[in-house]
């Protein structure tokens, strides 16, 4: 049969090589050894072909001859078809079981026996043909159409095995070789492919490990290539989201301590997380915090926050905005998001708790920005007002793809009817509050009540959010008040009174232009009654005119930017993202393709089956010894064995005698001889020295020192070895 290759690439040299050339080449590529799970069969056939190579051009004439017929060939500067997306596809497609259109340009090729086959195989994957050894080796598997039944390629046991190893193998190769050409799902394609393989041959559970790390490590640029796609790629971009739920699952949340494997320390993922959300929508980044917050944690509520306050102010859903607020709830004993919520109940009419928040900050620059931008105004509300909506355009959408360039304005939300519906009928619990005669301070203010299936709904309220927008349901909501408590004081209309006041500059004026004295409180001789019943509707125009005049009459201004998300992170142990973030990108991956794994020294079956044995006489030792550890059988035993010794165990725990043993161990035969399989059988030699102690002192009629010949049935789980079953033979 004939294959594609040269005698100067098996050598791995060019034409013009000289004859010490060859010699060292020969030399070297004999003692480069194949991975030790390589059959005597392929390593024979590799290098018989080695040597083949080398007998025909050390000898001067034979060489000749065969270089007028190498540099016959029209094709010599394109020998094998060059590794391409293209080349890759096609030979995945290949071992998948499909159809590939062949290579049409002819390439070099030699005569081999049968018998090389495998050789040949090895020598194509050493030269990094992966794409034509998946090619050549696909139809002798076992779903192949070639045979190995007849013998014709050696024994076929081993060489199926060989080819399998060879594919496998081949599969992991290209999909480093991709990965490293920046084709993140092709890598993936590739590394699936030789783990899938190697499932349903059932053989090399190592290199499968080895094709699972590779993924794992690829997770990440995986997840950024799909979710950069454009917003068409609904399909490809759902993997990427469903890859990245898998990693947060794997780490135990964005700020969790366990390991997925892909490399990232915690610093790292943060600093991922951070890079990744500038590809995710709002909608997207909402279904990802909002389900990691339950976890709980700090970090993906603040992230659900960002989310929620971005769609309720773009999209004009209050809804949003009231579930941001419960979530920040959650946070606010450990964190200062006094700012945030303020910017949460502004968007919610809440204007007097808006300003309690204010009041409970501890932000410097914002509330200097704040209080410059309400001067002669009675509160801060044209303040908040400016900072509220610049924060949500500049600072919020530009972490959403699809908000980044949005354009919406506190007059736009408060204008639409469907807000001020919503805001109408929010539950008596969750609008402003004070109770007569009693000012609010920041002792008075109580914490919110904390819940497991709400996120933490304000003491007292009636959680009636609607359900979330993106199931698509329509929902309308009630435009009448509910009846509120009559110690419950309205000052809304004073507050419109007052935002009806404000000048083009943003200030209250009055006729000789000094700001004017704050409306007066309610006289004590006025009878509750007077201020009792059902509250008016609040006048939402009104509100939207301060939001006008607070932003647009004060002009553009020096704006101090509100914190980043990693700056907020910050206070919930995490840490500051202020440094370099991790270059995780498209462009320059800083993850490193993994090395070829340094070959681990060969272990043989019969060491296997040495130590296995070892351990549970090491294990037997402890167990009836002084110091009776019978948790120590557990670690070496499996069933029936096991319950059968900790049977016989059972109760001596109290007993006043124990064993001393000393053991020689001799393996005579293992079956089958091969330290991949998942089960042994071996027999082996035992010299037992028993000492047995009674209240401490030596017995020497129970003392014994006897050699026995023992069968043992050991099986693999989980990469352990354990002894199944134990009997002694005749």
């Amino acid at each position: 049969m004939r294959i594609p290759l040269d005698y100067y690439r098996i050598l791995g040299l060019p034409i013009q090589a000289t004859a010490d050339q060859l010699k060292q080449a020969h030399r070297d590529r004999t003692l480069q050894l194949p991975r030790r799970e390589y059959s005597e069969v392929a390593i024979e056939a590799r290098k018989a072909l080695i040597d083949e190579a080398y007998g025909v051009l050390a000898n001067p004439e034979q060489r000749q001859h065969y270089d007028r017929q190498f540099l016959a060939n029209p094709y010599i500067a394109e020998a094998v078809p060059a590794a391409t997306p293209e080349a890759g596809e096609a030979a995945l497609r290949s071992l998948a079981g499909e159809p590939a259109a062949p290579s049409e340009a002819p390439t070099p090729t030699i005569e081999i026996t049968r018998e090389q086959f495998v050789g040949a195989l090895l020598i194509l994957l050493e030269l990094g043909e992966y794409e034509l050894v998946i090619r050549l080796g696909r139809p002798y598997l076992t779903s192949g159409s070639g045979s190995l039944v007849n013998g014709r390629l050696g024994d076929p046991k081993r060489v199926l095995g060989d080819i399998v190893l060879t594919l496998a193998l081949a599969c992991l190769e290209l999909g480093r070789e991709q990965w490293q050409q920046r084709q993140y799902e092709n890598a993936a394609e590739s590394l699936e492919t030789g783990q899938e393989l190697l499932l349903r041959e059932n053989r090399f559970p190592s290199i499968r490990a080895e094709l699972q790390g590779d993924l794992y490590k690829l997770r990440p640029y995986r997840v950024l290539e799909l979710v950069a796609r454009p917003l068409e790629a609904a399909a490809e971009r759902r993997q990427g989201i469903k890859l990245l739920k898998a990693m947060l699952q794997d780490r135990g949340g964005i700020d969790g301590a366990e390991d997925d494997l892909s490399g990232l320390s915690t610093d790292d993922f943060l600093r991922f997380i951070q890079q990744l959300r500038g590809y995710l929508t709002a909608g997207e980044q909402q279904e990802i915090f909002e389900g990691e917050a339950r976890r709980p944690s700090a970090v993906a509520i603040y992230l659900a926050v960002y989310a929620l306050l971005a769609r309720g102010f773009a999209f004009h859903q209050p809804a949003l905005i009231r579930r941001a607020k419960q979530l920040l709830g959650r946070v606010s004993p450990h964190q200062d998001v006094h700012l945030e919520q303020a910017v949460c109940a502004l968007l919610l009419g809440q204007t007097e708790e808006a300003s309690r928040a204010l009041e409970l900050s501890q932000e410097y620059e914002p509330l200097a920005f704040i209080r410059e931008h309400s001067q002669g105004a009675p509160d801060r509300l044209p303040g908040l007002c400016l900072y509220g909506e610049r924060w949500l355009r500049e600072e919020v959408f530009p972490h959403f793809r699809d908000l980044a360039s949005h354009q919406t304005g506190l007059k736009d939300y408060f204008a639409d009817p469907q807000v001020q519906a919503y805001l109408e009928a929010l539950p008596a619990g969750d609008r402003d509050r004070v109770p007569q005669g009693q000012t609010v301070t920041k002792r008075d203010r109580a914490p919110a009540t904390v819940t497991e299936g709400d996120y933490g709904t304000t003491a007292g309220a009636v959680s009636t959010a609607p359900s979330p927008p993106w199931t698509g349901g329509n929902t309308t909501y009630p435009t009448t008040l509910p009846h509120r408590p009559e110690e419950v004081v309205d000052d809304s209309p004073i507050i419109a009174e007052r935002v009806s006041q404000l000048s083009p500059e943003g200030r209250l004026d009055s006729p000789n232009g000094s700001a004017p004295a704050p409306p007066p409180s309610p006289s004590p001789a006025v009878m509750p009654s007077q201020r009792r019943g059902r509250r008016p509707a609040p006048r939402w125009d009104r509100l939207a005119g301060v939001a006008i005049v607070g932003i647009f009459g004060v002009g553009v201004l020096g704006f101090v930017t509100m914190r980043t998300v990693g700056w907020l992170l910050a206070g919930f142990g995490g840490p500051r993202l202020e440094r370099p973030a991790l270059d995780i990108n498209l462009a320059e991956p800083p993850l490193a393709i993994p090395p070829p794994v340094a070959l681990e020294p060969e272990v043989s079956a019969e060491e296997v089956a040495a130590t296995t044995i070892n351990n549970w006489l090491a294990a037997k030792r402890e167990a009836l010894g002084q110091g009776r550890n019978v948790g120590s059988l557990e670690t070496i035993l499996v069933d029936p064995v096991l319950s059968q010794w900790l049977n016989r165990v059972q109760g001596t725990a109290e007993a006043n005698w124990y064993w001393e043993y000393d053991h020689t161990v001799d393996i005579l035969k293992v079956e089958p001889n091969d330290p991949d399989a998942d089960a042994l059988v071996v027999e082996a030699q035992i010299r037992e020295k028993g000492d047995f102690y009674e209240f401490g002192q030596r017995n020497g009629a129970e003392s014994y020192d006897t050699t026995l010949t023992m069968r043992y049935d050991l099986v693999r789980q989980d990469g352990q070895w354990f002894v199944q079953d134990i009997n002694e033979l005749n």
